[in-house]
């Protein structure tokens, strides 16, 4: 696909987004719709444009992009860091960041970018708005606690923290059913069957649903469990080299922390991942190892009844996952 298109690499940030497109070919635009509509001005029959996932800065990009029919490639970060990495370079500068992702492109086949509907723009938003406040929860709560083992707590702090802890629990429901409702217009029926699977709740099933745009950016349960970072990385060379396996942890750590509190439940009541669990410790592995292998089989759970449309059966359920 790569050959046949004409590649333009950027590298964008809060304010302006750099852009390579051929040889000695740059420029600059600020990030904001009169720099996209000017970048659009520039760009060829056969544009195919790439850019790294950068959290906020890159979404508007690439939407807008997409809705005006150009080939866009959202490639991760981290891919492109190696990139960097191997050919030793020694520049870093937003100019140069901008012909890395054009080289990388040039070199390797990227995977083309779908754009997010309304709902499920609205829905990513009000995830990462949630996950703020759950972390501003906790840290109160923290706070909380800690002035009342100073055991003269200041009436005036112990109050406007009670009032802070109050505010967020609000709005942390306020987001948390406006969430549900978006989901049920879409995804209710995806929704319903999660929840079928022991050891996942609504909180789980709403995340998983709305990260994977209800399953559809993954082939294969493989590539899910890599996006969340609980795939095994063997390290092994010639006969001296025998390191422990350990997980990725290059994911979505939400994601993955969601998995590990599921897996305790799952572990009880889910017949499958229950016999993994009690497999592992019984060979001698650590509990730990057993509950990554029990998020492991979870998920994959979960990957197969979404792809299927059928709920969960203790039965059968080996057959899909």
């Amino acid at each position: 696909m790569n050959k046949d298109k004409k590649i333009y690499g950027i590298d964008i940030s809060k304010s302006v987004f750099d852009v390579y497109f051929k040889a000695d070919g740059y420029v600059q635009f600020k990030n904001e719709e009169k720099g996209f509509k000017k970048l659009l001005k520039i760009l060829s029959k056969e544009a195919l444009v790439v850019m790294e996932a950068t959290g906020y800065y890159h979404y508007r990009l690439a939407q807008f992009l997409h809705h005006q029919g150009v080939l866009v490639s959202v490639v991760n970060p981290l891919s492109v860091k190696r990139f960097i990495q191997m050919k030793l370079a020694k520049i870093k500068t937003d100019k140069s960041d901008a012909r890395y992702i054009f080289d990388y492109a040039t070199i390797n086949e990227v995977p083309l970018y779908n754009a997010l509907t309304d709902v499920q723009s609205e829905c990513l938003q009000l995830y990462q708005l949630l996950d703020i406040y759950v972390k501003q929860s906790t840290s109160t709560k923290n706070k909380i606690h800690g002035e009342k083992v100073l055991g003269i707590p200041s009436k005036t702090v112990y109050k406007s923290l009670n009032r802070n802890l109050k505010h967020l629990q609000k709005e942390i429901q306020v987001i948390e059913t406006r969430l549900l409702e978006l989901v049920k217009q879409e995804q209710q029926e995806q929704l319903t069957l999660l929840q079928t699977i022991p050891g996942i709740g609504l909180k789980t099933a709403l995340f998983l649903v709305v990260v994977t745009n209800g399953f559809s950016k993954f082939e294969t349960a493989s590539q899910l469990c890599s996006y969340a970072g609980i795939t095994p990385i063997i390290r092994q060379s010639g006969s001296s080299v025998r390191g422990k396996s350990r997980i990725s942890k290059v994911g979505n750590k939400k994601l993955r922390r969601l998995l590990f509190l599921s897996a305790f439940s799952a572990c009880r009541y889910n017949k499958a991942c229950k016999a993994i669990f009690d497999r592992l410790v019984l060979k001698g592995k650590s509990k730990k190892l057993a509950m990554i292998a029990v998020a492991n089989k979870l998920l994959k759970q979960a990957f197969a009844i979404a792809k299927s449309g059928l709920p969960y059966d203790s039965n059968f359920v080996s057959k899909l996952s």
